[in-house]
């Protein structure tokens, strides 16, 4: 018997626990654009700049593939982190029919309109950590406020434990609907958008 408050190590041979990764389909999507992009067309394009790059003599004293490497080292990393989240992925439609409490009270993908002590009310949708968009006011839901509000149905009081101290909050109606996500879009300056050598010419 284990002495009370001791936590067991596991063993080196013990399955690794499935981190879940809640998100939503919208939001899923984005990751899969992502990765494809990176896979198929921005690496790519970065190799090839690496490629001409090293054909061009001293590669230590050369601007273009140090920074061709560097940019692969990143893109590599990011690829790596995008599987994983993918892979992780447990996927919560807030569309769904819902019934009983999960239609009522807020969980993963709920839009829960709230009233501060002050009567300002404010809107958010409890996302996954992959989707804040505080523009959107998206939230995540390990957040303090989407903690906060997890399990509250219209009517309940809750408390806000943030970074800037205690708040009490009002909660004036929860609903489950589509939550527009940002779609991925390719990033200014992108490799993969240009000719690759269009601004490069090699010496004579």
């Amino acid at each position: 018997m284990q002495p009370k408050g001791f936590t067991r190590k596991p063993r080196p041979d013990e399955p690794a626990v499935r981190v879940r990764n809640y998100i939503t389909p919208g939001g899923l999507q984005r990751l899969k654009d992502e990765h494809r992009f990176l896979l198929t067309r921005e690496r790519p394009a970065v190799t090839k700049v690496v490629t001409w790059a090293a054909s061009n003599g001293d590669r230590s004293e050369n601007a273009d593939y140090q920074y061709g490497k560097r940019r692969l080292r990143q893109i590599d990393g990011r690829i790596r982190f995008l599987t994983k989240r993918i892979d992780a992925a447990e996927v919560v439609d807030p569309e769904r029919p819902r019934a009983g409490q999960a239609a009522t009270r807020a969980f993963f993908g709920a839009t829960v309109r709230f009233s501060n002590a002050a009567g300002t009310e404010r809107t958010v949708s409890i996302v996954g950590t992959d989707e804040v968009d505080l523009d959107r006011n998206h939230v995540s839901w390990v957040s303090p406020l989407g903690r906060a509000l997890l399990k509250a149905e219209a009517g309940d009081r809750v408390v806000l434990e943030a970074p800037g101290g205690t708040e009490y909050l009002i909660v004036l109606d929860v609903r489950y609907e589509r939550i527009p996500v940002e779609p991925f879009r390719e990033p200014p300056g992108a490799e993969a958008s240009a000719n690759p050598l269009a601004h490069r010419r090699e010496s004579p």
